[in-house]
């Protein structure tokens, strides 16, 4: 994806910093100090435009959500997507890379994780990169709660395969499986941009909810 140039999205990010933390790793086990409650916390990696993390946050108050995003010219659209909500008191966004997640959560300060039409890589020698190979489900168990979750859309189906083996293999109980998500559609789902749009089109959705088995 070819990401376009917003020379003025890093001031829009710096002028929000009550959105967009600009300090996470001094919360790291201590969330409950940013949402003033000690509520779950779910995190998207890879947060794209928001839609999906804004949705979640006005369906569920309950809950706290923080969309993690990279680049300043995606990242930029979610807060404009989180302020036109009028910025639900539930919902934080981090500018940072998904890699990095230890150095800004601990064990425990997570309770599910949402990866949503991640960037699939393809090629063999980029496997690593998938958000649900191996070293990313280590890190994600390193900062969720006992028995906490990781639940995924795509419309990738070979990505989707290969996070049904690789979380299998992990040792993952895998909850629920979908191979046509909006063929029998929950109530409750909540569409990214990217699943209007490919399901517009009559692709097929997957999706797929999986759990950490504590040992």
């Amino acid at each position: 994806m070819r990401l376009r140039n917003k020379p003025w999205a890093e001031e829009m990010i710096t002028s929000h910093p009550e959105v967009i933390i600009p300090n996470p790793e001094d919360f790291k086990g201590n969330w409950q100090a940013v949402f003033g409650n000690d509520n779950p916390l779910h995190i998207e990696v890879g947060t794209g435009k928001g839609q999906f993390v804004t949705g979640m946050a006005l369906q569920n108050p309950s809950i706290n959500y923080i969309g993690i995003e990279l680049y300043d010219s995606v990242i930029v659209c979610a807060l404009e997507n989180i302020l036109e909500a009028k910025s639900p008191a539930n919902l934080r966004l981090l500018k940072v890379n998904g890699a990095d997640l230890y150095k800004f959560f601990e064990k425990n300060d997570v309770e599910r994780v949402y990866l949503n039409f991640s960037d699939p890589w393809p090629k063999l020698r980029h496997a690593k990169r998938r958000l649900t190979h191996e070293g990313f489900l280590k890190l994600y168990e390193s900062i969720l709660v006992d028995n906490g979750e990781v639940h995924f859309k795509t419309d990738n189906r070979g990505l989707f395969e290969y996070s049904l083996i690789s979380m299998s293999e992990y040792g993952m109980l895998l909850k629920y499986v979908s191979l046509d998500l909006h063929a029998n559609m929950p109530e409750d789902n909540i569409m990214t941009e990217y699943e209007q749009k490919f399901s517009a089109k009559g692709q097929p959705i997957y999706r797929l909810e999986s759990q950490f088995i504590t040992k």
